[in-house]
């Protein structure tokens, strides 16, 4: 299966347990592999054989910005299931949710879900 790699994606949202992160928001970051079968794109030199890039990164910030979840666990989720409703090419997902300053006592890079999907 070929690959589409969209990373780094920066949204900020007002996701979270705490009353504090609802209020203020933060930064989530999204990584996304999407699995294909992409032989026909390339042989045409067609993106409708494709995924737009801009729609990928459109897709995840209506499920990011457009609600309000408690957990990462429940973006990466929502994230995974519109890139499968809105792509028919796409054949899996995998979704990587970055929260890079949670409100817990402590110091490291980030904390993160990594979750894969598939029809």
């Amino acid at each position: 299966m070929d690959k589409i790699f969209a990373q780094g994606m920066s949204f900020y949202a007002y996701h979270g347990v705490f009353p504090e992160e609802n209020r203020l928001g933060q930064r989530f970051v999204v990584d996304l592999i999407l699995k294909a079968d992409l032989k026909g794109a390339a042989a045409n030199d067609d993106i409708e054989q494709s995924v737009d890039y801009a729609e990928i990164y459109e897709s995840t910030k209506c499920v990011i910005e457009g609600h309000t979840y408690n957990l990462v666990e429940a973006i990466a989720e929502h994230v995974a299931t519109e890139i499968l409703d809105t792509f028919a090419i796409v054949e899996g997902v995998t979704v990587k949710v970055i929260k890079p300053d949670p409100p817990i006592p402590g110091h490291y890079d980030h904390v993160a879900i990594e979750i894969e999907r598939s029809r």
